[in-house]
């Protein structure tokens, strides 16, 4: 069998045209992205916004156990020092709501342009949509869940539907990141943020109001790719973790600016549609 090794130290050398270069990190791809947006402290949580989306927070040299439906998982182990774990999260349709969008309804003819449809809109006048196509993942975890679309009137058009959907991803990475404080019994303080859809704005702040929590995101699209790079950089120079500060760029943020008030209406009436879509099968 092969030896189990660490995930940042020396596995081996490439041959060919890479000869004598070393191999010398090896993460999963979530680990990779975790990594890469240098959540090295306890606490620190990234998530990652694409087809799906993917949170994971970093608990330290513990392991924790969910009671909220979230996993529990390695992060990376650097040498012989302890290793460190995660809590993660999934939600199975992200950016896949606005390809259905596109694909299936038609509504749009490229997935950049719901951004332009949601803006046409003040708010999403009273629509929800909640994209459980193949169940709900995190933190419900119901395989009989089935995609809805409800509050429904004349008045809604296009452009709320569009809306709905991206304010759909928002409400289910709040339901992650409260189930990862719950879970830490400790409040997240940012939430740093990777992935195709952080190109859209208009989702980007949506989800700082409704997580009341200030986003954070680099330069680099490519997170999980130089998250490796960075590990093997670190692992082959023998620097330590608080040294990897100079790697990283901050290049956009996001911050709240939701009244309370309103923040609560919007949740209380998203846990409404997600009973909805439960035990549909």
């Amino acid at each position: 069998m092969p030896e189990v090794r660490p995930s940042l130290s020396i596995f081996g050398e490439c041959s060919g045209s890479l000869e004598g270069i070393p191999i010398a990190a090896v993460l999963g791809d979530q680990q990779a992205s975790l990594f890469g947006q240098n959540c090295t402290e306890k606490g620190n949580v990234k998530n990652t916004y694409g087809t799906g989306c993917f949170a994971l927070t970093n608990t330290g040299n513990e392991i924790v156990t969910s009671d909220n439906g979230l996993l529990s998982t390695v992060a990376y182990q650097y040498g012989d020092r302890e290793p460190v774990y995660a809590l993660e999260g999934s939600v199975a349709i992200a950016g896949a709501a606005v390809q259905w969008l596109r694909d299936n309804l038609n509504i749009i003819s490229s997935s950049e342009e719901v951004e332009s449809l949601a803006l046409n809109v003040q708010d999403n006048g009273d629509v929800y949509f909640v994209p459980a196509f193949s169940g709900l993942f995190s933190p419900h975890w119901d395989p009989s869940a089935r995609g809805v679309l409800v509050g429904l009137s004349r008045f809604s058009d296009k452009n709320h539907i569009s809306r709905a959907v991206l304010e759909s991803v928002a409400y289910q990475s709040y339901e992650l990141l409260e189930s990862m404080e719950s879970d830490l019994g400790m409040e997240l303080t940012e939430l740093k943020v990777d992935g195709g859809m952080v190109s859209n704005n208009l989702l980007m702040q949506f989800q700082a109001d409704i997580l009341d929590k200030v986003l954070t995101a680099q330069p680099i699209a490519e997170i999980t790719a130089f998250g490796s790079a960075v590990a093997s950089y670190i692992c082959i120079n023998n620097y330590e973790l608080n040294e990897m500060d100079k790697f990283f760029k901050r290049n956009k943020s996001w911050t709240p600016d939701m009244d309370e008030e309103i923040r609560a209406g919007y949740l209380s009436k998203w846990n409404i549609a997600i009973e909805k879509a439960k035990n549909w099968l």
